[in-house]
């Protein structure tokens, strides 16, 4: 196994973010890839890499062009406003919600934000965009590989990434890795990909990005949205629309879900990549669905995740690993190299 990481990823580290009406900590810390890298140099079970430069012409397929502007620059246009933001994330306080027009682009810095993301959970840094960017060329270079004829490559990629759209972030994500790498893969000649995310939650911005999309297949195993984030996409009966149509599959699982009914559901999906005929998969791999983590409700335990990795390896085909979520940080580690681990032996 390849295994590409992301040297800068510690460059982005949020301040706060906003959770359940107040400020707190943020979640998603460098920590999480920490103690990745830790366990695999304790249980390595493929060969480091750190990824080439970011195609950018990749990145604008998939991301709009003034999305990418913007996310280059917001830092250095925060600090002008003041040179004392410096010392402060940068978070949206406004949305174009609710019958308020987005075809203006505002000159107003707030405003701008507002318009590139749906929520105040996603700090944005000093050095988020370099991350980003790394995390991305990591997707790319893992599905780069794996279109080369590796078996199987992994992108330790933070931020992760399931949850940024075509031009907005949220969820902690600002690119979308496991999307650029089954882009990377299309344009490498694989006539169909299917990405199944197996994250706690809803991987929104990948299904909005392939959703009228007949070439790449889109899954998702995750927290019922009437109750878990993003709330607002992820129900079962969302399909697809034109030629996408069919090419989307949501399951979502409520609360206290645990390890044999989540894997049935994974058997149910991957029937999907079978008949569907991809001939490639990315794994959108979040490891949040663990039972100690602090903001999501399955009950899977570490060496369930073990298993999870044979389940996926019994699809038999190309597999790109992405990370995504996974907030009982100590355990982070353990379980993304049990599926790892899993998956090759």
């Amino acid at each position: 196994m390849l295994i590409f990481h992301n040297p800068v990823h510690q460059g982005h580290a949020g301040r706060q973010e906003m959770f359940r009406g107040r400020l707190v900590p943020c979640h998603e810390t460098p920590a999480r890839l920490d103690h990745v890298m830790h366990e695999l140099r304790r249980r390595p079970v493929g060969m480091l890499r750190e990824p080439g430069a970011p195609d950018m012409a990749l990145l604008r397929r998939v991301h709009a062009p003034h999305y990418l502007d913007f996310l280059a620059s917001a830092w250095a246009d925060w600090v002008a406003l003041d040179p004392a933001n410096h010392e402060v994330d940068i978070l949206p306080s406004v949305w174009p919600n609710h019958g308020l027009r987005r075809d203006v682009a505002p000159t107003n810095f707030s405003a701008r934000v507002g318009q590139y993301t749906f929520d105040a959970g996603t700090p944005l840094g000093a050095g988020t965009w370099a991350a980003a960017l790394a995390g991305a060329a990591c997707a790319i270079d893992a599905a780069r590989a794996v279109a080369g004829g590796a078996a199987v490559a992994t992108a330790l990629t933070r931020p992760p990434g399931h949850h940024a759209g075509a031009d907005f972030f949220g969820g902690y994500c600002f690119l979308n890795n496991a999307a650029l790498a089954a882009q990377a893969l299309r344009d490498a000649g694989v006539e169909r990909v299917a990405v199944v995310d197996v994250d706690y939650h809803h991987g929104n911005g990948t299904q909005s990005l392939f959703y009228e999309r007949d070439d790449v297949f889109t899954a998702s195993i995750h927290g019922d949205p009437r109750t878990e984030y993003p709330f607002y996409l992820g129900y079962a009966d969302e399909r697809g629309l034109g030629r996408g149509e069919g090419f989307n599959l949501n399951l979502p699982l409520p609360v206290g879900t645990g390890f044999e009914a989540w894997a049935q559901a994974l058997q149910q999906v991957l029937g999907e990549v079978r008949r569907l005929g991809a001939q490639a998969l990315v794994v959108a791999l979040g490891v949040d669905t663990f039972e100690g983590d602090p903001i999501s409700g399955f009950t899977l335990r570490s060496e369930r995740y073990l298993r999870m990795g044979e389940l996926l390896a019994a699809a038999r085909l190309p597999t790109v690993f992405t990370m995504e979520g996974g907030y009982a940080v100590s355990a982070v580690g353990v379980n993304v190299v049990n599926v790892l681990e899993g998956f090759v032996a």
